[in-house]
């Protein structure tokens, strides 16, 4: 009787153990940086793709990668290699990498790994609704809500520390396929050290200009402005 108890209890703590483990292997990838260029065939990851920590992506030995960490605003051009994606920086075996800072609002952004997309990929939150967003360019990289009805695709930028300034932007299929606005292909140069509204569906975000934001299509970390 004892020894029947006793292989019941182990059979249970095998069988917890085998569960902890297979929730951790198939928990979501937290997301930590973002795609902003790919040259690659096999590199299995797109353009504007959100990359999690502990993903791995091989790359041939010319291909080219180039990810911005949301967090650290570390700015990674890899060559080649195999890329482990950390939490604010890449580890890069048989390959080059060269690392930049840029400006970005990293400090006031935290992850979230239940707003899970496509593509191994995964969208992520501000801390708080309150707080404001600031970017470090002149022109925003808008990324749009899901699910916008055909109604609601239109994109209201409203200058709101000093009235008068507005802008509006008819979205198009291809650009809700994509998912991602760049509004520095309108030639758009909002104001520096100004405040602004956007808004679509429903949707507002409140954002700033920092006073000493740059011009032309800087990093997209610099400049990337989403919904809650």
């Amino acid at each position: 009787m004892a020894l029947s108890k006793l292989f019941v209890i182990t059979v249970a703590s095998v069988v917890a153990v085998a569960t902890q483990a297979s929730a951790r292997a198939s928990a979501p990838l937290v997301p930590t940086a973002l795609v902003e260029d790919v040259k690659s065939a096999t590199a299995d990851v797109e353009f504007m793709d959100y990359v999690g920590s502990r993903q791995v992506i091989k790359l041939g030995p010319s291909d080219v990668l180039v990810l911005s960490y949301l967090k650290s605003c570390e700015h990674e051009t890899i060559t080649g290699g195999t890329v482990v994606v950390g939490a604010e920086r890449s580890e890069v075996q048989g390959g080059q990498i060269v690392r930049t800072t840029v400006p970005c609002d990293g400090g006031k952004m935290q992850l979230s790994a239940q707003q899970a997309s496509q593509s191994a990929a995964s969208a992520f939150r501000l801390q708080s609704a309150d707080t404001l967003r600031t970017l470090y360019a002149l022109a925003p990289v808008v990324q749009l809500p899901r699910n916008l009805a055909s109604a609601d695709r239109v994109l209201v930028v409203d200058r709101t520390d000093s009235p008068g300034e507005s802008y509006r932007y008819e979205i198009d299929d291809t650009i809700i396929t994509a998912r991602f606005y760049d509004l520095a292909k309108t030639n758009l140069s909002l104001v520096r050290g100004a405040t602004y509204d956007a808004s679509i569906g429903g949707h507002k975000v409140t954002f700033r200009i920092d006073e000493r934001a740059a011009s032309g299509p800087t990093p997209v970390v610099s400049r990337l402005l989403r919904f809650q």
